[in-house]
């Protein structure tokens, strides 16, 4: 059957949800099985992994697979390694930069900023989610300083993304969704929490989309295994259709196809000092795809998620997944963090940090339809000095004389722009 689908935002968001909703077990049903069937294979699927997370934690093992940098380099990293890796969804990269180069890179940024005048004309926090960690500033609206820039087209960042896209599969039915060797340079903003600072944290959310993963035709094809009665056949690290669909309007879209979201680390952090959490079970997002349509979520509702908002996660309606919740190792300057683009991810809050907590924020956003077209949005901003579109329209660094100029762009940060 075909299923209703709108490539904008409905104007009536409650009608629109009760009847993809009405579409979606009725196409359940032609396949001979039950909604609370079908939620039943993955639910099975994701308690086996939430049960192999905590015997790990009683055994007192890691649960984020750390992969040396070095081993990615060289094609080494064990098979063991590789295997935890796509059962987890996420990583540290140990000494991706040296330790050395990324301090520098986080004292390059306060001279950038501070020579700029930035913490003078702060106007406070240009969108609510992230105003709600409660720092003046935390997250800085800062993308084209020369620190950012070089770690973003640096080779061993092209490494690591290349290492991480091929993860997925980017090929199928004779169509290649994307190239896993080629990066797009997709924009991102920096952390920098003082020590000694209280911060709330960010709550448990996702970051791919809103009601446009059930609502628009290339992200029901992209999930169609979950709706059309092979929910066996469900694989997390499919790429299929995901390249090119339309995502709709709202202040917390990503434009981009990201394989992984990823930081930086540009200090020492520990790992009881307010970091990075993740419910590592890529297959996670068929659970939080069909979980709306039980018959204890109100007709008109998503478990939550709506325009205008990230994709909320929590123990309303998803409390079995939040017993995986795990946080990422202690991480020195120089390490990465990784994790999956459907992972469900928070940030804990601290009191009286100990240490800085610094960070950049580079994903992993391999070249495909979707990320071409937002590079000429990207290649526009990164000219003029302008806030990216997908973030909110602050533009600090238009008059600052010292953002990375075009003359430096190596290779890799002409293919990432779409120069080449």
């Amino acid at each position: 059957m075909t299923l209703p689908h709108w490539e904008q935002t409905p104007t009536d968001l409650r009608a629109a949800t009760r009847e993809i909703k009405t579409a979606l077990r009725a196409r359940i049903a032609t396949s001979g099985r039950t909604v609370e069937e079908v939620f039943a294979v993955v639910e099975r699927r994701v308690q086996s992994a939430i049960d192999e997370i905590a015997a790990a934690r009683r055994r007192a093992e890691p649960i984020w697979p750390v992969i040396e940098f070095a081993d990615i380099e060289a094609g080494t990293v064990p098979a063991s390694q590789l295997e935890l890796l796509r059962r987890r969804g996420c990583l540290v990269v140990r000494g991706h930069f040296d330790r050395e180069q990324a301090l520098g890179w986080d004292r390059d940024i306060v001279d950038y900023v501070e020579g700029n005048h930035f913490f003078e004309n702060y106007r406070g926090p240009g969108d609510d989610f992230f105003g709600s960690v409660g720092s003046k500033p935390e997250i800085y609206p800062i993308y084209w300083s020369p620190a950012q820039m070089q770690a973003r087209q640096s080779p061993r960042m092209a490494a690591v993304q290349s290492f991480l896209n091929h993860l997925w599969r980017h090929e199928s039915d004779g169509v290649r969704w994307f190239d896993p060797d080629r990066d797009s340079l997709y924009p991102d903003r920096i952390r920098r929490r003082p020590e000694g600072a209280d911060s709330a944290g960010l709550g448990t959310h996702l970051d791919p989309g809103t009601l446009d993963l059930w609502m628009t035709r290339a992200y029901q094809q992209a999930f169609r295994h979950l709706f059309d009665g092979s929910v066996e056949r469900y694989d997390p690290w499919d790429a299929a259709h995901r390249t090119a669909g339309p995502q709709y309007p709202g202040s917390t879209m990503c434009s981009a196809f990201r394989t992984f979201q990823g930081w930086t680390a540009l200090s020492d952090m520990d790992h009881d000092q307010g970091v990075l959490h993740t419910v590592p079970i890529p297959e996670a997002m068929a659970y939080l795809m069909l979980r709306p349509l039980l018959p204890d979520v109100p007709d008109d509702d998503m478990c939550g998620v709506t325009v205008d908002h990230v994709f909320p996660a929590g123990h309303k309606w998803h409390a079995p997944l939040m017993e995986a919740l795990s946080g990422i190792p202690d991480v020195r300057a120089g390490d990465s963090v990784w994790w999956h683009c459907d992972m469900i991810h928070s940030v804990a809050p601290v009191e009286a940090q100990k240490g800085w907590g610094n960070v950049m924020y580079i994903p992993a956003a391999p070249w495909c339809p979707r990320n071409e077209a937002y590079a000429a949005s990207v290649r526009e901003a990164f000219r003029t000095g302008d806030s990216p579109s997908d973030f909110p329209a602050e533009h600090y660094e238009r008059d600052w004389p010292n953002r990375f100029p075009a003359a430096q762009l190596n290779e890799i940060g002409r293919r990432g722009l779409g120069l080449v």
